[in-house]
């Protein structure tokens, strides 16, 4: 039987892993204090090291804890992956030569991780490929699922484990789930990951099925989760305004729209209160060419600013070249669309009150592709419906004008590099 050693690993971590493994019978053993993980590994000579790094302040100690490892004859013996932060290649180059096969960044691409794993295991098993987005949403007790594309098993299992993370870290008593299902084309096959999905979210105990809300145009899960008794108390709607006394803390006069303000427009894209569960494979995610395990490469990012006015295009695209970065300026959204067909873009700033066709539009026939490019909002509008709509059509971030360009190009680094 092949086995794992685990390494100074947050207890959900371990818990993944764990469930992961156990079906592959692979024996799991976990140290919590990295010095005092050397003799273990001397003593249990496992087939495989994961440590976790938990931030850049111990990057310092971890080469130090690296070098104890090389100095040992048994221990750098060891096969070892790291699981960290974003760093700069000087110390990934430096890790490489103490022993390290692979330094995954984190928030972790799953399917490049378990399939590093195996290769080193040798050992065969199949990663669900299946194109998927899932992102995770907090204000206060208010948490927002959105799964689009695709049921990803794989994934949705990675969920059980960001919602428990997000509820402890929160310290949340009762949380109340919005489910936001979208661009799937849901039918019989898919039933069971459909109810994957609503297991998994109701694994947690402090998740009861009365406190979730399904927001889908799908007649097929809507027939599906009313027919089944363990979600028969889980509403399901089309419109949000639906939401209003769901995410009122209280009954008051607060119309809906002021609502939508305070509970999902305001989410902010931290590490407390945001999660994406990413993979190498998914090619509709900026990690498809712009996250290398050697770091972040600028000069595979392309950007496309979408804004009639010339002065703010200009403004923003000396910013990203700067940069490096390969940047686009289309004053309207049919000259984009045009060129959409032919170049692939990593990121779209978009100004959703630009004459003819409309922000919202082109959100709209974006979000019906299968290749979905991220968008950030750059505009002037502080209507909550409109906010509220970008939202939901998957803008990644809301920008009201104006900001500084070195603001907006920093946000995008930050999001496309993973780090936000």
């Amino acid at each position: 039987m092949k086995s794992v050693l685990i390494v100074d690993a947050t207890s959900l971590f371990i818990d993944f892993l764990k469930e992961k493994f156990s079906t592959l019978k692979i024996e799991v053993s976990v140290v919590q204090d990295k010095m005092d993980s050397i003799p273990r590994m001397v003593s249990l000579f496992p087939d495989l090291v994961i440590v976790e790094v938990h931030s850049t302040s111990e990057i310092s100690f971890f080469a130090e804890y690296l070098q104890k490892i090389k100095a040992d004859p048994n221990a750098c013996r060891l096969p070892l992956i790291v699981a960290g932060p974003s760093i700069d290649k000087q110390y990934i180059a430096l890790f490489k030569k103490l022993g390290v096969l692979q330094y995954f960044i984190k928030p972790l691409k799953f399917d490049a991780f378990f399939e590093g794993i195996f290769n080193i295991l040798q050992i065969s098993s199949i990663v669900d490929k299946t194109p998927s987005v899932i992102n995770l949403h907090k204000k206060e007790n208010l948490i927002i699922i959105e799964v689009a594309q695709g049921l990803n098993r794989e994934k949705i299992a990675i969920l059980r484990y960001k919602l428990a993370s997000i509820i402890e870290k929160g310290n949340i008593d009762i949380p109340k789930i919005i489910l936001i299902i979208s661009n799937i084309n849901l039918s019989f096959i898919d039933a069971i990951n459909i109810e994957f999905l609503m297991t998994t979210i109701l694994a947690n105990h402090k998740i009861i099925a009365k406190n979730i809300k399904v927001l889908t145009t799908s007649k097929f899960l809507k027939d599906l989760l009313s027919g089944h008794t363990e979600y028969a108390e889980i509403e399901t709607v089309s419109e949000i305004s639906s939401f209003a006394n769901f995410i009122a803390d209280s009954v008051t006069t607060t119309s809906i729209t002021d609502l939508i303000e305070e509970k999902i427009c305001t989410l902010e894209p931290s590490e407390e209160s945001h999660a994406e569960i990413r993979f190498v494979s998914d090619e509709n995610t900026p990690s498809r060419s712009v996250v290398k395990s050697n770091g972040f490469d600028p000069y595979l990012i392309h950007v496309a600013i979408i804004d009639d006015d010339s002065v703010i295009c200009d403004l923003l695209s000396n910013a990203f070249r700067t940069k490096r970065i390969h940047v686009d300026n289309f004053l309207n959204c049919v000259s984009f669309m045009e060129k959409m067909t032919e170049k692939e873009y990593d990121l779209i700033i978009l100004d959703i009150l630009i004459p003819g066709i409309s922000g919202i539009d082109l959100m709209k026939k974006i979000k019906s592709m299968q290749n979905t490019p991220a968008i950030f909002v750059y505009s002037q509008s502080t209507k909550k419906e409109i906010i509220a709509q970008a939202l939901l059509l998957g803008a990644k971030q809301f920008f009201v004008k104006p900001q500084k360009p070195d603001f907006i190009v920093q946000k995008a680094i930050d999001f496309l590099n993973g780090t936000k």
